[in-house]
């Protein structure tokens, strides 16, 4: 007896969005069903792409996996083993994926035909198609590999998918990311690519509407390329457009002048930095000077201070003490930073009467210590005897 097979509908028409179909299967798994068709347009998750969802008559079809040529639909409700129902798939997701997938396929079929390079990864995720190749790209070759790729969009070649025989198979020169056992599918886009691919496509490369490379990072020793297609590519320029032209009206500028704008603003950024670093290294000068001369401790609290000026500020404060300068930064809510040091009293042995008595974490050496304390500022106080 022949083993069952599911009837890939999407394998020969990828814009099929409504068909019917008979259940031969519902089983309940936990709090889902899942449930086989005789015949279905749902494509199961694979190939780097996520499964269909849709509707088959009023249950809700939230994923589709294929195991041994039998698609398996995951829904909310059971159906009726037997009955033919009116089967529905989320066309706009399906087209969308379609547009970047068969993107993807001119893109890997360019730079396999230019460069030489294989596809090795490929991953459609919400934000965008990331597409691995074995080998390095320069930014030149990536904008090359982008203009041809949008003229073959513009050329509205013919995109078809077949199952060659064995025979047919061996002479053909075709990518494949993996050994394929069983059947084979071939995706062709006449002049541009020869492919084996289990997903829908769209019918002719003008579909895809523009594809638009965003961006590339070294990946294993070869590219790693960011990029989107159709109106995925038309909603991310879009993001970007208002971003642009919300930031030039804030800054009241054109928005062609953006670069030039954020090039000065990170200068004056800039300026402005060592500005404050000079402000900050005066008014620890002036701090530090206030400090009167004592054979005790020296406690200062700080709200907001970076860890080289509690540190010069420790310093500073040792000059002028007998016995601990120590800087705390932070709050009672959230606790406290510090630094501690002495020329009398060895810090390590402190640091240990400090877990104990206060909870400190810290660590160091006889001459200074750093860590945290989450005791109140009255409570440390009191510890080093500077109420």
């Amino acid at each position: 007896m022949t083993p069952f097979e599911t009837i890939k509908l999407y394998d020969t028409d990828g814009h099929l969005s409504r068909f019917f179909a008979k259940v031969i299967s519902c089983d309940k798994k936990d709090d889902f069903y899942e449930v086989v068709l005789d015949k279905t347009a749902f494509f199961p998750e694979g190939g780097g792409q996520e499964a269909d969802t849709g509707k088959i008559g009023e249950a809700k079809v939230s994923d589709v996996q294929i195991n041994e040529n039998v698609i398996i639909h995951k829904t909310d409700i059971p159906l009726e083993i037997g009955i033919e129902y009116d089967c529905e798939i989320e066309y706009d997701v399906r087209f969308r994926r379609m547009q970047n997938h068969t993107g993807e396929h001119i893109v890997s079929g360019l730079v396999h035909k230019y460069f030489g390079y294989d596809n090795t990864g490929f991953h459609m995720g919400h934000d965008d198609i990331t597409v691995d190749f074995n080998g390095m790209l320069t930014e030149s070759d990536i904008r090359k590999i982008e203009l041809l790729a949008n003229k073959a969009v513009f050329e509205n070649k013919a995109v078809s998918s077949y199952y060659p025989d064995e025979d047919e198979l061996s002479s053909l020169e075709y990518r494949s990311k993996k050994e394929i056992v069983g059947r084979v599918r071939i995706v062709n886009i006449d002049g541009y690519d020869s492919c084996a691919c289990c997903a829908p496509h769209v019918s002719r490369t003008g579909e895809v509407g523009i594809i638009k490379l965003l961006d590339f990072e070294k990946n294993k020793g070869g590219i790693r390329i960011h990029m989107l297609c159709g109106f995925d590519a038309l909603e991310d320029y879009e993001r970007r457009y208002d971003l642009m032209a919300n930031s030039a009206k804030s800054l009241s500028i054109g928005q062609m002048q953006l670069g030039d704008a954020i090039v000065r603003l990170g200068e004056e950024i800039s300026a402005l930095k060592q500005k404050n670093y000079e402000l900050r290294e005066e008014l620890y000068i002036y701090k530090m000077e206030k400090i009167e001369h004592t054979e005790g401790n020296i406690c200062i609290f700080e709200e907001n201070i970076r860890p080289s000026d509690m540190r010069n500020l420790m310093n500073g404060a040792l000059e002028k003490c007998g016995g601990i300068s120590a800087v705390f930064c932070g709050s009672d809510e959230n606790g406290y930073t510090f630094f501690a040091a002495s020329k009398n009293i060895k810090m390590r042995e402190q640091s240990v009467d400090m877990q104990e008595k206060l909870g400190a974490k810290c660590g160091g050496s006889d001459e200074m210590i750093q860590g945290s304390i989450f005791a109140d500022k009255k409570t440390i106080k009191k510890y080093f005897g500077v109420l």
